[in-house]
């Protein structure tokens, strides 16, 4: 019997190359999105469509009983719907930063809590919380984003010794920079900041950045996402944690770098850039 997964955040991506990949493989496909119209081309490929808002828990239990009445199963689960908010942290309204857990933690927990009880019934499942390098390691300019992703990665490494036992599987992808020519990335929340001026000269050092191509350089495609995700499902014994592309690799690298070091290379950076 073909087994069966749910995403969430489809729409684009890698969510939407997600649901590609799980279909080329021959899984029943439910795919998710905000405004379900967005997923119309994945319907006509043979996904089962839903429109899912995960900060809605409504939406969130809907989905997931239409989903197991349906097909009578939910093997994996795949949380991949988050935005970005980008901005110095003292920039960054609170109202903001809860929106931004709101989608990138509580979202996911709504579906865990969701989807869990079935699998654990079936004693067999697999759950993909998509997260990011900067879950792992923070810069400037990403504060309120890597809060939400360290959080993300805390609730799974609990999550996944708490499961075992049931036969469960929780597993993190983080990819580096994601081609946002592919349409790659977390969906970018509006600024919503509250600029203080003191922090101008990181936006600007933000901003040529990405004219030169530093984030280009160090992307990676949301199908190469797309695929490690899928691998993960199907593996009998999964890895804890997929760093996805190049870029990923390099920049936990520097995970392993006193804290210290890692603050007065910033320091020369800003001075030089200021």
């Amino acid at each position: 019997m073909a087994k069966t997964v749910l995403i969430a955040g489809a729409a684009s991506g890698i969510g939407r190359a997600t649901a590609e990949a799980f279909l080329a493989d021959d899984w029943i496909v439910w795919a998710t999105a905000r405004d379900e119209s967005d997923l119309s081309d994945l319907a006509e490929d043979g996904c089962e469509t839903a429109e899912l808002d995960v900060t809605n828990p409504r939406e969130c239990e809907r989905v997931v009983e239409s989903l197991v009445e349906a097909e009578g199963r939910l093997d994996c689960l795949v949380n991949g719907a988050g935005a970005a908010q980008f901005g110095a942290v003292e920039d960054v309204p609170t109202a903001a930063l809860h929106e931004q857990f709101d989608r990138n933690v509580y979202g996911p927990h709504r579906l865990v809590r969701e989807a869990l009880p079935h699998m654990r019934a079936r004693e067999n499942g697999t759950v993909v919380n998509v997260s990011s390098v900067a879950g792992r390691i923070a810069f400037p300019n990403q504060g309120a984003y890597a809060a939400s992703e360290f959080a993300l990665e805390g609730l799974s490494d609990a999550l996944r010794m708490e499961v075992e036992q049931f036969g469960v599987d929780v597993v993190l992808v983080e990819p580096g920079p994601v081609d946002a020519a592919a349409g790659g990335g977390p969906d970018a929340a509006p600024d919503g900041l509250e600029p203080t001026g003191a922090y101008d000269w990181l936006y600007r050092a933000q901003e040529d950045s990405n004219l030169v191509g530093v984030r280009d350089a160090l992307s990676v495609a949301p199908g190469a996402v797309a695929l490690t995700i899928r691998d993960a499902a199907s593996a009998s014994d999964p890895e804890p944690r997929y760093p996805v592309g190049q870029g990923a690799k390099l920049l936990l690298m520097l995970d392993y770098l006193p804290a210290r070091w890692r603050d007065a290379a910033f320091d020369v950076f800003r001075t030089l850039t200021s």
